[in-house]
């Protein structure tokens, strides 16, 4: 059995012990390993990238070929059929919605009865570097969640970099949704020296302001390292999918739902956490028979009995409380009143309500972003978007009544904080103006 039920008072504990903030510590030896590959990059540049590209992804590149052309990219489209390109285009545009949605709202204009105007406008980043997993397969999604909402932000400079495949071409689905995206570079680089060449730049590609997209563990390691230089998105560990139900869910549902995360790969977790025990056990029990049955079985399979949760909780409260101190990356709510048990969630990274939003839709056709923080940092952390490409900018405006008005409080706190040159400035200012007038 892949997953056996547990009482979720009983597990409660031990479970969050590995989750961020109770574990905060990664890997010290990992950490170390992978700061050698990154001085590597510092100090050598590209013969590192191509000596660490042949190490790694076991293909041999010159200094040329790390920069991928523009005929690669029109070759790549003969390679992808009509329907995916369709796909990947309507995806897209429904990402770009509901970011510039969310742009709209980010400035306002303010004036108060004393003659304050204060406007909030954004401005964008100017360079970014979009990292995308590769190699033996192509995660197109992520090329969309990534680059697109930076270019909707305006940012004139969006980096693409992604390990190449055995033969050494990128993978063409990922070349064609780069380039409906609008990337502007595109590189065959990955791992942990990719993130080293975005952070600190090499002969052939140049460094970047921040750094976005999920990876494995050595990327993971890579980023954390750069961001003491190089601000980062998120921590974007092994994908989580946890599930909220009560009886009223459908059984069957459930455990195609776990099933279609724990497929990422056996560090993936899924996790059904009811207050039905009799769900509980038809869930359990699904899995066993459709295991057995599922491309990709093997690594399903380990994946569940390695990280699979099944959590039997006393009552809706309870297991409320357990999600918002695990802070899923997705959360599924399948319940009477599914709508109203959300406005009691604040740590997922993404919400889905009912059988008709699964996780596999929202991962690429809801216009929501799948690049969501995980391993407990929701707590923290929120999804990629459009607000991670810009930075909000104050500009203030004070009229003389209101700087008259005003300066008063100012100059007290200046003195009280032995800064009196910042009240002198103020009391000259009145000055001036009293005698003006």
């Amino acid at each position: 059995m892949p997953i056996k039920a547990a009482r979720l008072r009983d597990a409660y504990g031990t479970i969050l012990e590995s989750r961020w903030p109770r574990k905060r510590t990664i890997d010290q030896s990992l950490l170390r390993y992978v700061e050698g590959i990154i001085k590597e990059v510092k100090s050598r540049g590209d013969s590192a990238l191509i000596e660490l590209t042949a190490m790694f992804d076991g293909v041999k590149i010159d200094a040329k070929q790390i920069s991928v052309k523009r005929e690669e990219i029109k070759e790549a489209y003969s390679m992808v059929g009509c329907e995916q390109i369709s796909a990947i285009e309507a995806a897209k545009e429904r990402v770009e919605r509901v970011e510039r949605a969310a742009l709209s709202r980010v400035s306002f204009k303010y004036e108060d009865e004393d003659g304050v105007k204060v406007s909030r406008e954004y401005r964008p980043i100017r360079s970014v570097g979009c990292y995308i997993p590769g190699g033996l397969a192509a995660y197109p999604s992520t090329v969309i969640m990534t680059v697109v909402p930076a270019k909707v932000a305006g940012v004139r400079r969006v980096v693409v970099c992604t390990p190449p495949r055995k033969d050494g071409r990128i993978h063409p689905l990922t070349l064609v949704a780069a380039d409906i995206c609008g990337a502007d570079e595109i590189y065959r680089v990955g791992g942990a020296q990719a993130i080293a060449a975005l952070a600190y730049g090499t002969e052939t590609i140049s460094p970047v302001e921040k750094i976005v997209g999920p990876g494995n563990r050595y990327v993971l390691a890579a980023k954390r390292i750069v961001s003491c230089d190089v601000p980062i998105d998120h921590p974007a560990g092994p994908s989580e999918i946890m599930i909220l139900a009560d009886d009223s869910a459908n059984p069957r549902y459930v455990a195609l739902d776990m099933v279609s995360q724990a497929e990422h790969g056996a560090d993936s977790l899924a996790a059904l956490v009811t207050t039905s025990a009799d769900l509980a056990e038809e869930v359990a029990n699904i899995l066993t028979r459709m295991v057995g049955d599922l491309s990709g079985r093997d690594v399903v399979k380990e994946s569940l009995e390695r990280n699979g949760l099944i959590l039997v909780a006393d009552d809706m409260d309870e297991a409320i409380d357990f999600v918002n101190e695990f802070a899923p990356e997705h959360l599924e709510i399948i319940a009477r009143n599914a709508c109203e048990i959300s406005r009691k969630i604040w740590s997922s990274g993404i919400v889905l309500i009912g059988h008709t939003t699964p996780v596999s839709l929202s991962d690429y056709c809801l216009g929501t972003n799948h690049v969501i923080p995980t391993g407990g940092y929701g707590l923290v952390y929120q999804p990629l978007s459009v607000l991670d490409f810009i930075r909000c900018l104050n500009i203030v405006e004070c009229s003389e009544e209101a700087m008259k008005k005003l300066s008063a409080s100012a100059i007290v706190l200046a003195e009280c904080e032995g800064l009196p040159n910042h009240a002198l400035a103020l009391k000259e200012r009145l000055r001036d103006w009293v005698e003006k007038r």
